[in-house]
């Protein structure tokens, strides 16, 4: 799922979120509720949610070619029974963006069937391209080694899922 958010001036991002299937708790015909797990110590959908409550989601399930467009207002929310009730792994999240839905709807398939995305034998070659402790080590100035930041980031992904 993708949650599109934008600050007080308008300017916009997005940000992907991801759990087993089923991880958005519907919680009624027009509130959805997503839970906020551990990632790169950003806080920028919070942030602009804050100012501006306004969000738009795309939700993609692999395989299939629609999407589902959900539009509406955000909240942040500690409510424990809810957060619980999101547990993975025995781990809550510590917040919960609740959604109150203004707009749902399909969108068509054309831009997954022109771009393949479903499709892993047209996917490009991805040698060459610069890993993630690269781009972290060159961007931030950082003295660690490309090696030692790709460790870094491996054993986040293993230790910081929930």
């Amino acid at each position: 799922m993708l949650l599109a958010t934008a600050d007080g001036n308008g300017n916009a991002d997005i940000s992907p979120k991801g759990d087993p299937p089923g991880f958005v708790k519907i919680i009624n015909k027009h509130t959805l509720a997503i839970p906020d797990r551990p990632g790169n110590y950003r806080a920028d959908s919070m942030e602009n949610i804050l100012q501006n409550p306004n969000v738009g989601l795309i939700f993609l399930i692999p395989g299939k070619t629609e999407t589902l467009r959900v539009g509406g207002t955000a909240s942040i929310v500690r409510d424990k029974d809810l957060r619980d009730s999101m547990s993975v792994n025995g781990r809550s999240p510590e917040l919960a963006i609740v959604v109150d839905v203004t707009e749902a709807f399909f969108h068509c398939s054309k831009c997954m069937v022109r771009s393949k995305l479903w499709k892993p034998e047209h996917w490009p070659d991805l040698e060459g391209l610069p890993r993630l402790a690269e781009t972290m080590v060159d961007a931030g100035k950082l003295e660690l080694s490309e090696d030692e930041m790709h460790k870094i980031v491996l054993n986040d992904e293993r230790e910081r899922l929930y």
